[in-house]
């Protein structure tokens, strides 16, 4: 079951139009991971979900409580 932050990082790549592949290219991050990553195959480690979330001009944000 994804979570809150996934579902939000998965409807941005797919709203942004850019391919894996220019995402991954743009982050330096394995286009393959991000394929799996939304598929569902795996999770990703949360310094690439931040270069990804950058690159969508997206904000990161701890929330305390």
């Amino acid at each position: 079951m994804d979570t809150k932050i996934e579902k939000a990082l998965k409807s941005a790549i797919r709203a942004s139009g850019l391919s894996h592949y220019r995402i991954g290219t743009d982050t330096g991050v394995c286009p393959r991971s991000i394929d799996r990553f939304m598929t569902g195959e795996t999770t990703l480690r949360l310094d690439i979900g931040g270069k990804i979330a950058e690159r969508l001009n997206l904000e990161l944000v701890e929330r305390k409580g």
